[in-house]
């Protein structure tokens, strides 16, 4: 069998061979022309799915950043409202110090008052924060409306408990502004174990100096007791159903120790008055403010008053002391999380680098390579057009004459 080698053959195979060298050169001038290897992905599937998902991760960090971005701003701006939460509780503690100083007349202590109800107020400010984009801060997740709101003289709180996490990094979570709940609500009183208070119809001139678990009187079980004074020296110990669970001697100044708990209890109790002793509750910072200020509008009257306005202010001091605390430690709590915000940024930015790298020796082009190919295929180009015209010159008719 022969091959036929016709004229239209080579006509054909000529034209293919410069549209192709055409097509190789096109495409390398793309290349060129983006600085981009993988200018299809048909140039390389597997190498483009690859870039895809770089590309993906590479998204991934830049909304991580974004993410930091936003809660590191909150966090900042929580940081700032509690220094000046704590600038506040810092003088209340002051003023209740003050106020404690037997020698106050009736319209020192008011004038003290009305200083603290400016205090509170401002307190509430604070606690109804913004951080700059419309979004409360102390609202937890329904931070879309102020989360705190005195209803009837009291300060009620319409925020929620959710602390919202939020991915910064692959793999690292911070936590959001702290509900307000945690830090202005449920605040313990006492020690934040035990609280004590004496009664408010007490007659004698008992003030209560100090309480607490005891190391001597055995494992407080939970419970709460009453001391009530049957005599100027005596004194019985009752549990909440009223039982009788102890009985001793009074010294002032002595602790009075029962059921795992003590209190240190100094002057002159009269018979009937009495002095609880149980777990701590919880009170909001401004219910305490709002205490303070009612004893000191109270007007004394003789020992018997002074002491009660003694165990008010003393209660008050604690409990503003377990506020001051409170906000404290949501202050470190915020700090630890920006100082994880700074780790994460660090953590990104490697990543960052990583991927980058990676996904250039993907994607990006080796120019000195596709210029030696380019000018392979122009020099093969030229060569075929050479041919090409060589050829339409050859007939066979040439020879005949």
């Amino acid at each position: 069998m022969s091959n036929r080698i016709s004229t239209g053959m080579m006509f054909n195979q000529s034209v293919t061979a410069m549209l192709g060298k055409q097509s190789k050169m096109a495409h390398l001038q793309q290349q060129l022309s983006t600085g981009q290897k993988l200018v299809t992905a048909q140039d390389d599937p597997v190498a483009a799915g690859t870039a895809v998902g770089l590309d993906r991760a590479l998204a991934a960090l830049e909304q991580f950043g974004k993410n930091a971005n936003n809660v590191q701003n909150r966090l900042g701006q929580q940081e700032n409202t509690l220094q000046q939460a704590g600038e506040l509780m810092t003088r209340v503690n002051d003023l209740s110090i003050q106020a404690n100083n037997g020698t106050l007349s009736s319209d020192d202590r008011r004038a003290i008052a009305t200083e603290l109800v400016a205090i509170n107020s401002s307190l509430l400010s604070l606690a109804n924060s913004t951080d700059g984009s419309g979004r409360y801060l102390f609202g937890g997740a329904a931070d879309d409306s102020a989360p705190f709101a005195r209803i009837n003289g009291q300060v009620v709180y319409s925020g929620d408990q959710t602390q919202r996490q939020v991915q910064i990094a692959p793999g690292s979570l911070v936590s959001d502004a702290i509900p307000g709940s945690e830090i202005f609500m449920r605040i313990r009183t006492g020690d934040g174990v035990v609280d004590a208070q004496a009664a408010s119809g007490n007659t004698g001139t008992g003030l209560l100096l100090d309480f607490g678990r005891s190391a001597t009187s055995g494992n407080w079980d939970g419970g709460s007791y009453t001391v009530q004074f049957t005599a100027a020296d005596a004194y019985t110990v009752v549990d909440a159903a009223g039982s009788e669970v102890a009985s001793g001697s009074y010294a002032s100044g002595e602790d009075i120790a029962f059921g795992g708990v003590r209190m240190r209890i100094q002057g002159q109790p009269a018979i009937g008055d009495s002095f609880a002793i149980g777990p701590s509750a919880n009170q909001d910072v401004f219910s305490t403010i709002d205490g303070l200020v009612a004893a000191l509008n109270t007007d004394v009257v003789g020992s018997t008053g002074q002491a009660a306005l003694q165990n008010d202010l003393q209660a008050a001091m604690r409990n503003v002391g377990q506020a001051a605390a409170r906000m404290i430690d949501a202050r470190a709590a915020g700090g630890a999380q920006l100082s994880a915000i700074d780790n994460a940024t660090e953590l990104r930015a490697a990543h960052e680098v990583t991927l980058k790298t990676t996904l250039s020796s993907i994607r990006d082009l080796d120019y000195a390579q596709a210029i030696g190919q380019y000018q392979l295929e122009q020099a093969a180009l030229q060569a075929a057009q050479t041919i090409f015209t060589q050829m339409q010159g050859m007939s066979l008719f040439n020879k005949l004459g």
